[in-house]
């Protein structure tokens, strides 16, 4: 299972539209649950997400972290489920990530250096999500 924890809730119709699009495309590959927790203060959001935090394998979505292309990220995550029955992506509020959270981390990933919406960055990494499981599956997808 693939859980997303974000900090924010959708606005948009049509980012609420692209990201249940790509949930019902993840969900062919494995089972999918996103998290919305509330936007709040920085120590909140920590005990907030603490909360919903098992023993899975933690991403966390960091400027600072490594940035990589689709395809090593498809061999990660096809990687992770051969010791890990759940991976859970962590996507913080508007002022990033708690260190607690940070250093329970397992993996701080990035997708550039640039800072997007939080909102447009959840479709972004949900279809980062299904990409993979394409290139897991070796599937066609428009490049």
């Amino acid at each position: 299972m693939i859980r997303i924890i974000c900090v924010g809730k959708l606005k948009e119709k049509y980012l609420i539209d692209a990201c249940l699009e790509y949930s019902k495309r993840i969900n062919k590959y494995t089972k999918l649950e996103i998290v919305e927790l509330k936007d709040c203060d920085i120590v909140k959001e920590k005990d907030e997400i603490l909360k919903h935090l098992n023993k899975d394998y933690i991403i966390t979505l960091e400027i600072e972290g490594e940035m990589i292309d689709s395809t090593t990220l498809s061999k990660k995550i096809d990687n992770l489920f051969l010791n890990n029955s759940n991976i859970t992506f962590i996507i913080g509020g508007s002022d990033g990530l708690h260190q607690d959270i940070k250093k329970i981390s397992n993996y701080n990933l990035s997708f550039s250096k640039l800072t997007f919406p939080h909102q447009l960055f959840r479709v972004m990494l949900l279809e980062q999500i299904y990409r993979s499981f394409k290139i897991i599956n070796n599937e066609k997808y428009h490049k």
